[in-house]
């Protein structure tokens, strides 16, 4: 035991020198950029976890955990899944796009993994899926990849950008706060990192 408490206070954090706070999501022409890249590299693994990390929104923690049978029954990715949260131990549905569902079918083929499987298994011996380290580092590489600098994005980039997209476009912060499975709104505003110009300009669109 004590052994083990010693090398867990002598191991380095994966975040040691890296910068923290809230990162920024991509913009649509920064999602095609990065596909059209996994596509032409034939990366695809990282195609179908690029395509559900931005469909489920989950954190990192709980898009790592989930195994082909969450999101697949009888040889194919369903439309929609639900996944226990890790944090708020609260369930969240998402939805799976036919894009998605295709890249993560071809990603289960390829692979050849069965029900029971982790969906992104990791290479690392004694692992069972890929870690928090791991996916960091792979998307690193993807918005490396696009030329962008990769201190401003990070796993959470993923998280939430469908989740901007949608607030943009439709300023509904209820429904971002469900998609989110965020237990109070107010978690779901700073989350977004709504200022007082998102307010002003909804309050202009009202002319009473």
């Amino acid at each position: 035991m004590y052994r083990s408490d010693k090398h867990n206070q002598n191991r380095e954090p994966w975040n040691k020198g890296k910068l923290m706070g809230q990162k920024l999501p991509l913009t649509l022409q920064e999602i095609w950029s990065i596909r059209m890249r996994l596509q032409s590299e034939k990366r695809i693994r990282d195609m179908a976890l690029f395509n559900l990390a931005i469909d489920s929104k989950l954190r990192a923690c709980d898009l790592l955990k989930i195994r082909v049978a969450d999101v697949a029954s009888g040889g194919q990715v369903n439309s929609r899944a639900t996944i226990m949260q890790q944090k708020t131990r609260r369930p969240v549905r998402f939805e799976i796009t036919p894009r998605t569902r295709s890249s993560i079918e071809g990603w289960i083929e390829a692979a050849e993994l069965n029900s029971s499987k982790y969906l992104f298994p990791s290479r690392i011996h004694g692992s069972l899926h890929l870690s928090a380290r791991q996916y960091a580092r792979i998307v690193e590489s993807w918005v490396v990849g696009i030329g962008h600098d990769p201190a401003s994005y990070g796993t959470h980039s993923l998280r939430r950008t469908k989740a901007t997209l949608i607030y943009r476009r439709t300023k509904n912060l209820r429904a971002v706060q469900l998609l989110l499975g965020h237990a109070k709104l107010d978690s779901t505003v700073r989350y977004l990192g709504i200022e007082i110009d998102d307010a002003l300009e909804m309050s202009e669109q009202i002319d009473v």
